[in-house]
């Protein structure tokens, strides 16, 4: 069945061209995104109806449920990025397309909504260029530009915290892919995050005693497969944004911790990946160290902005599809974002990157990355990241994070387009040796996050 347009696609287009070029990058055509859901709970009385159903927006050709494949990919291709249109023309992709996701809360945690709301208004750029307070200290928790009027504002918030959580631990599983779809590589990993500053859950709050010139501790470590057990790196980033974290790594061959160039951010951890340090939540490096940001494109997307838990899974194991063999992508579940904001960034503190510069998709209206396409140093396209996101319940079962589910990420895709090279990551519940996906869980310092822990784990 046709549907009557109110306000047709040439419509949202002009009002998002017009706003970004007055500096304007608040979510939201019919006033603001975010207002209005601290009014209602929900953000659907910003966009006209057209941005958030599929139906409507195709003239009723899609609808949630359908699956896009090949054989309609045509019909979307102005809602994906030119890499995400190859995959699913040529290489066997397919997504599954839900509802239109309205209510916040399912897309990021509520104590981050929350925090963001009561320190509105509170934050500004120093003389370093780092996020402070209006008195000038480090910033006190949620997103301090949740209205933004620059790239480099959304970007830099979106780096202060990355998961949204004050500590995260993620169990994870980690596939890697030749272009004939056979695995080369397989890990089990743990990746550990615990914030210094902008904490809205755990005490102390919103700063740990003694670490305000800390923004984050972070590490990962490789528990399989055996060759590869015991293999830890430790990221200590300094809240200073012009400053290069202290990355410290444990092999366990040299039974011994020590540092490594601060700058090696653009080289995989293990060997086969396509994931590097960099990429980490699309802004794995200092912003200060990247620089001429702009906004290059705004408008409607698809995207995997909630429900990407596996639930049926006793251990949250996702399933796949496409390529040569069938394993190439993870099923997916996409949804019409009404409003997505591109972002072009280059590394001017890194001369030797093979990355030349990155564009990244941010949902414009909780401002978190979903999706970054790299090139090299030649222009050329070089690496694709995408990710899928969940709320992690799905009225059948649920994953609680407090008082409330858990929302975080899924699946991640990070993609080489030169070599047609895959590296799946999932997250999973729990990874040989009992670790297990935790949130806001102090004891993680001692277990993931020390120089000590790292010789501990390793051995």
């Amino acid at each position: 069945m046709a549907h009557l347009l109110r306000f047709d696609r040439d419509f949202s287009r002009r009002f998002f061209l017009e706003s970004t070029g007055k500096g304007l990058l608040r979510a939201g055509v019919f006033g603001s995104a975010w207002m209005s859901f601290l009014r209602t709970g929900s953000v659907a009385a910003a966009y006209p109806d057209e941005l958030l159903s599929i139906e409507m927006y195709t003239n009723g050709r899609l609808r949630a449920g359908d699956v896009i494949e090949a054989s309609n990919v045509e019909q979307v291709k102005d809602l994906l990025d030119p890499v995400r249109y190859r995959q699913i023309a040529t290489m066997g992709r397919k997504l599954v397309v839900a509802p239109t996701t309205t209510d916040l809360s399912h897309l990021n945690p509520l104590p981050y909504l929350e925090a963001t709301a009561r320190n509105r208004g509170k934050a500004r750029f120093d003389d370093t260029g780092n996020i402070v307070t209006i008195d000038g200290k480090p910033w006190i928790g949620g997103n301090p530009f949740p209205e933004p009027t620059s790239a480099l504002e959304m970007f830099a918030a979106h780096t202060l915290s990355w998961g949204r959580h004050d500590v995260s631990v993620y169990a994870s599983r980690e596939y890697d892919l030749d272009p004939s779809g056979n695995l080369q590589y397989q890990y089990s990993s743990v990746w550990a995050e615990m914030s210094a500053v902008a904490r809205t859950v755990i005490d102390p709050k919103p700063y740990w005693a003694g670490e305000a010139d800390k923004l984050r501790y972070q590490s990962v470590l490789f528990v399989e497969p055996a060759d590869a057990r015991g293999t830890i790196f430790l990221n200590i980033w300094a809240y200073d944004q012009n400053q290069f974290p202290q990355l410290y790594g444990y092999l366990p061959a040299f039974k011994r911790v020590r540092s490594f160039p601060t700058n090696q951010r653009f080289e995989p951890l293990v060997a086969g990946a396509e994931l590097y340090l960099s990429d980490a939540w699309a802004a794995g490096d200092p912003f200060l160290t990247w620089g001429n940001y702009q906004v290059v494109h705004r408008g409607p997307h698809l995207a995997a902005v909630s429900g990407g838990w596996a639930s049926a899974h006793p251990n949250w194991e996702h399933t796949t599809h496409g390529g040569a063999k069938g394993n190439l992508f993870w099923d997916q579940v996409v949804e019409l974002v009404p409003e997505a904001i591109v972002i072009e960034a280059e590394p001017v503190r890194y001369s030797r990157a093979p990355v030349g510069r990155k564009r990244v998709w941010f949902d414009a209206r909780t401002l978190v990355p979903f999706q970054m396409v790299s090139y090299d140093r030649r222009g050329q396209p070089f690496r694709h990241f995408d990710a899928s996101f969940a709320y992690y319940d799905d009225g059948k079962a649920r994953v609680m994070d407090g008082k409330q589910p858990y929302w975080s990420w899924a699946t991640v895709h990070a993609f080489n387009v030169q070599t047609d090279r895959m590296t799946r990551i999932e997250q999973v519940r729990e990874v040989s040796g009992g670790h297990t996906m935790r949130v806001n869980d102090l004891s993680v310092y001692d277990k993931y996050l020390t120089t000590s822990a790292m010789q501990r784990l390793g051995n």
